[in-house]
């Protein structure tokens, strides 16, 4: 068994000319000829080894066959590390010097049901970076297309195998190349994208998902954990979108990450380098910030315009159609500006390197503590920082609530990453109490977000007064109900009982 480190980056088709030029793919050695690579998938008709997380696949390189066996892990920032098994094939699979006797038993057990599922065809060049002694490093550029049941889909990426050195040497030369090129960094697989095709799955936004942790971890290790999963989300959600994905959810889900990092940022503060927490929030906040417009019109157009949108406006003479028109189009602007703003900054370039500054964060002292205390601690510091915050909001000022709002996102993403820590039940019930309470705010503060725009078109367009009051004033009875009772509806969460 080998085991292989490699990291993937996606790149259109368009700048493969610029990666063949860039200084350090063109110093870098030929390693032989250019390559046409036939790969065949196989699995059970019930996808049985794909349910284990395990590929298996052949392929044609020049007159050679080989059989490949690879395993899954978990992938953060393009960057892979998973067991892998070659050797030659010959007709049938011949699966004896698998030596993980799980996955060796999978194999044997299916043997007679494997069948083909899905084709990859793609050429490869292959370069040799060698930038001083104990750095080796492949460059494999593939170019191709992946092909099931009739459907097809480009594969373009480039692969960086490490053949002698580190990870994070990986991760420097990745990101010397992003600052040149749109490259953004992949954790899927061409085995996962070939089931995808296989099934006609549509690519779908990353959500946050929860991490595993223990009371007895390091505070450090338990950082990076809840970071790299933050960062998954933002990578999936921005490959996506790079590769045409761009509906409203893969950029609010992008967003989303991006404040939720911002959130840990600031959870971990005591037990981070003071300049790391502080260029990265900055940077984090930058770039959230180049989305914000796009999704408040969305927010707008979804969930305060649509709901009030109906045939008997015509009637009331309220020229909703003119309201609707302009709403789109402004919702239209903003997208693109959006993903322009999104490509322009290269999503890819600041994904790496947070993910190369997690990897050189600094190990902890010794004595620096272990989760469990510190979660508790810093939990009970942001329910008070909310405290705070709902003392200000007594006056129910929009400004003053949506502060309050804020505070209590900061504390459910806390409740959120320690969710393993707390008691199950009570901690879901805290957690969904959290979530009710941010709801209500966040509909108030969207309704004054509304308001301001609204007023706005309407002072420029007075034919759209009608349209905009009457939309205002259709939200305005749930808003007042909301507004009365959301002091209400807080206090028990910051005053009550906690899991912790």
């Amino acid at each position: 068994m080998s085991q292989e480190i490699e990291l993937k980056l996606a790149l259109p088709a368009r700048a493969l000319p610029a990666l063949r030029r860039h200084p350090l793919v063109a110093s870098a050695q030929k390693v032989g000829k250019i390559e046409t690579l036939d790969n065949t998938y196989y699995d059970t008709a019930a996808l049985t080894l794909k349910a284990r997380k395990v590929a298996i696949r052949t392929r044609k390189q020049g007159r050679k066959w080989l059989q490949t066996v690879k395993c899954a892990a978990t992938s953060t920032g393009g960057l892979t590390q998973r067991p892998e098994w070659e050797g030659p094939y010959s007709g049938s699979f011949d699966f004896s010097a698998i030596d993980r006797p799980e996955v060796a038993k999978l194999l044997h057990k299916h043997h007679d049901q494997l069948v083909p599922l899905f084709t990859t065809r793609f050429r490869r060049e292959t370069r040799l970076y060698a930038p001083r002694d104990g750095v080796r490093i492949l460059l494999m550029t593939d170019n191709g297309t992946i092909v099931a049941q009739e459907r097809s889909t480009p594969i373009c990426e480039l692969e960086l195998e490490l053949v002698e050195g580190t990870a994070l040497d990986l991760l420097e030369l990745a990101c010397t190349l992003a600052r040149d090129l749109p490259l953004t960094p992949s954790d899927i697989s061409k085995a996962e994208r070939g089931y995808r095709l296989f099934l006609d799955q549509p690519v779908l936004p990353a959500r946050a998902q929860p991490v595993p942790l223990t009371a007895d971890v390091d505070v450090s290790v338990a950082f990076r954990e809840l970071a790299f999963a933050c960062l998954r989300q933002w990578q999936a959600n921005a490959v996506a979108i790079a590769a045409g994905d761009d509906g409203p959810e893969f950029v609010h889900q992008l967003r989303v990450a991006l404040r939720r990092l911002r959130s840990l940022l600031r959870i971990f503060a005591p037990a981070l380098p003071a300049g790391f927490r502080s260029e990265w929030n900055n940077r984090l906040r930058d770039n959230a910030n180049l989305v914000g417009d796009a999704r408040d019109l969305d927010v707008l157009y979804d969930e305060l315009l649509a709901p009030v949108i109906t045939d008997e406006l015509t009637d009331r003479n309220v020229d909703v159609a003119g309201l609707q028109t302009l709403a789109t189009e402004a919702r239209e602007a903003a997208r693109h500006r959006a993903l322009g703003n999104l490509a322009a900054a290269n999503q890819g370039l600041p994904i790496l390197e947070f993910t190369t500054a997690l990897h050189r964060l600094a190990p902890p002292p010794a004595n620096s503590g272990t989760l469990g205390d510190f979660a508790a601690a810093q939990l009970d510091l942001l329910r008070k920082r909310a405290r705070r915050r709902y003392d200000d909001a007594a006056s129910l000022a929009p400004t003053r609530l949506h502060a309050l709002r804020i505070a209590l996102k900061h504390l459910r993403y806390g409740a959120e990453f320690f969710a393993p820590l707390l008691a199950r039940k009570a901690g879901e019930r805290y957690i969904a109490r959290l979530t009710r309470a941010q709801n209500t705010l966040g509909y108030l503060n969207d309704v004054d977000v509304a308001r301001g725009r609204l007023e706005a078109w309407a002072d420029d367009i007075p034919a759209l007064q009608a349209a905009s009051a009457f939309v205002l004033g259709w939200h305005a009875t749930r808003y007042a109900r909301y507004r009365r009772r959301v002091l209400d509806d807080v206090r028990p969460v910051l005053w009550g009982k906690k899991p912790w």
